[in-house]
């Protein structure tokens, strides 16, 4: 039995890709293992598996200046020497990382102790963690194909892996959790995993208007439950699921929702009609913005920028996607973007020791 061991952080959309893959490795008879963090997201997703999972010192990258920048360096160090100890002892014959701050020492330690590493970016330009990942991986798998002209030699596209059971979603049992009982379309708002308060206050600004001619199911991230709107018919609010996750995408008319790789690729697999809302370049580096603006030139998503983002603004793009939907739907008809789990795992395999 083989065994690989993977890595990645921060938020949801550097865990779940490695979700994607898990079903397939298993059936391949790997034995699977997760490095994370201590306290991220990725604890609480993967603690809802039965895969082992490791904690290890953690500490952000930052292109600007901060205090922590002083003493964060410590931590990755610290960090580096806990994998190099996991690692040692477990033995993988492979390392995938997913990317995210967490995954730099790990992938460090297992380029020190010879093991193979694959890791795969999402988004069109490499983050910060990725660019210093693939420095040790042996291969760097991108999304897009437009990335790898920032890569070189060690890039391989082969697109984004969904989660087989995106597929397998049952509309009905999400209306009914719910506890939709008129039969109108439903929008599915999500401001990733730690929600967006923009998005959320517009949103609920709204809400009169919206429910006359939706349901609405709300994603609105940890702590940003609004107790006044819990028995408000039409309306479901949740801080994130993972499990319900595949029936809310199924039951969904139209998607609004930040413009991460890994969720428009599944808006794209799904045919869902999205209104994509990137994080500006004040709270990122700007790769949401270029995800965004790529699906818009392909004709699979409508893009509303932050800047832009009020009441009447996100109330007049919804009406308008959904007035346009088919044309959104057929445009991702003809997509030839494809699950890349397959092709993911067939590069483990080749490269596992």
């Amino acid at each position: 039995m083989k065994k690989i061991i993977m890595t990645g952080g921060g938020t949801a959309g550097h865990v779940n890709p490695n979700l994607a893959l898990m079903p397939k490795l298993k059936k391949l008879n790997y034995e699977i293992k997760y490095i994370g963090s201590k306290n991220g997201i990725e604890k609480e997703i993967i603690g809802k598996t039965n895969i082992p999972y490791f904690s290890i010192s953690s500490g952000k990258l930052r292109r600007y200046f901060d205090l922590k920048n002083f003493s964060d360096p410590f931590k990755v160090g610290i960090g580096f020497f806990q994998a190099l100890h996991i690692l040692s002892k477990e033995k993988p014959n492979i390392v995938f990382s997913k990317g995210g701050f967490v995954s730099v020492p790990v992938v460090a330690a297992a380029s020190f102790l010879k093991i193979p590493v694959l890791a795969h970016e999402s988004d069109i330009t490499p983050g910060l963690a990725n660019k210093i990942a693939g420095k040790f991986a042996d291969k760097l798998l991108v999304t897009f194909p437009d990335t790898l002209k920032y890569i070189g030699d060690k890039g391989i596209f082969v697109g984004s892996p969904i989660r087989e059971e995106l597929f397998k979603g049952d509309a009905y049992k999400a209306k009914q959790e719910a506890g939709f009982v008129e039969d109108k379309p439903v929008i599915l708002v999500m401001g990733g995993s730690i929600g967006s308060v923009a998005i959320n206050n517009s949103l609920r600004a709204i809400l009169s208007t919206l429910l006359q001619e939706f349901n609405v199911i709300h994603l609105c991230g940890k702590n940003n439950l609004d107790p006044a709107l819990e028995e408000l018919k039409g309306y479901k609010q949740y801080e994130y699921v993972t499990k319900e996750m595949k029936d809310i995408l199924n039951a969904a008319d139209l998607i609004v929702s930040r413009a991460g790789a890994n969720s428009i690729f599944e808006f794209v697999a799904l045919k869902k009609p999205n209104l994509l809302i990137p994080l500006p370049l004040a709270s990122s580096r700007g790769d949401q913005i270029l995800n965004a603006e790529s699906f818009k030139g392909k004709g699979y998503s409508m893009v509303l920028n932050e800047e832009e983002v009020s009441d009447e603004n996100l109330l007049k793009a919804i009406k308008d996607l959904y007035q346009n939907r088919e044309t959104y739907i057929e445009a991702m008809e003809k997509s030839k973007l494809g699950n890349a789990s397959d092709r993911i795992v067939e590069l483990i395999e080749k490269y596992s020791k």
